[in-house]
């Protein structure tokens, strides 16, 4: 049986307001609504390894959601980050940091990070799904040509691999795609299946 058949009398939510998810989770063939909390808490604990982190902030997104969960309902959160060293890649908060991390992550090797959360009002499921994405060396005209024109400041780590960026600068990649993008679907897929116990 399909996933989409098998969740026939269940209602899909996606807890964000991220359009890439949005675009994502269509891909899957489900029916779902999209309700993002704003101002969702993101908290964690600072004893956590930057590689915990994200499964934590999707946890701490769907318990912040902003109503209680229908019996039918199925809540799905995410959060994404980029980890290049030792060091965590939020979303910038402005032009100076973003072109920051981008010479951070020139020439180098990160981690993209994606932790998920899926749950209803009996129970609930955390999985984190990692990939590997190697840059060339960006020259500043680069960085700066690509903050100008696309503005990444709601990005973590200051890129989008689906942008001019990804194009030009990114020469390997390991793991999910769709990962880097924000939302490892293949692993949510299956995740999803073993949740509803098909």
């Amino acid at each position: 049986m399909l996933l989409k058949d098998a969740l026939s009398g269940r209602r899909i939510v996606l807890g964000s307001a991220s359009p890439r998810r949005r675009e994502l989770l269509a891909g899957l063939g489900l029916e779902f609504t999209v309700e993002a909390t704003p101002g969702a808490p993101e908290t964690y604990s600072p004893d956590l390894s930057p590689d915990e982190v994200p499964s934590a902030l999707a946890a701490s997104k769907s318990e912040g959601f902003h109503r209680l969960l229908e019996d039918d309902e199925i809540l799905i959160t995410a959060d994404t980050v980029v980890i290049c060293g030792p060091d965590i890649l939020g979303k910038p908060s402005g032009r100076d940091e973003a072109a920051q991390m981008l010479r951070e992550l020139s020439g180098r090797a990160h981690r993209v990070v994606t932790g998920v959360c899926i749950r209803d009002t009996r129970h609930r499921s955390i999985f984190s799904c990692t990939s590997e994405v190697e840059f060339k060396t960006l020259t500043d005209e680069e960085i700066n040509y690509y903050i100008e024109r696309f503005r990444p400041f709601d990005k973590a780590g200051s890129y989008g691999i689906q942008e001019w960026i990804g194009y030009i600068g990114i020469t390997s990649i390991r793991g999910s795609y769709f990962n880097i993008v924000g939302l490892p679907v293949q692993r949510l897929y299956t995740a999803l299946s073993e949740f509803i116990g098909l």
